[in-house]
C-alpha cells in the first residue's frame, strides 16, 4: 500500500511538469484563473455545438463567435496585476 502512495506522488509531479493547467505550489491566483479560463475557452472553441449555441444566443455568425473566443485566449482575465519590486526579491 505505501508503495502506491509514493508512485502517486511521482506520477503527480510528472503530470504537473507535462500539463501547464495542473498548477503547482508556487502558482499565483491570477495564473491559476488564466489557466482555467484558457482551458474553458479552448473547450468552447473545440466543440462546434457550443459555437452554434453561442452564435444563436448572441445573434452573430459562428465565425465571429470563434474569432472573439480566440481573441479571448490572449488575455482571458485582463492584464496581470502589477508586482511590487519587494515581492520579486522575496
Amino acid at each position: 500500500m505505501s508503495a502506491d502512495r509514493f508512485n502517486f506522488n511521482k506520477s503527480w509531479e510528472h503530470i504537473q511538469s507535462k500539463y501547464i493547467g495542473t498548477g503547482h505550489s508556487d502558482i499565483s491566483r491570477f495564473e491559476w484563473l488564466v489557466n482555467q479560463h484558457r482551458d474553458s475557452v479552448a473547450s468552447h472553441i473545440g466543440h462546434s455545438d457550443l459555437i452554434d449555441f453561442f452564435s444563436v444566443a448572441q445573434n452573430i455568425s459562428q465565425g465571429r463567435v470563434r474569432y472573439e473566443l480566440m481573441e479571448k485566449l490572449l488575455q482571458p482575465c485582463g492584464l496581470p496585476p502589477v508586482k511590487d519590486f519587494e515581492e520579486e526579491i522575496e
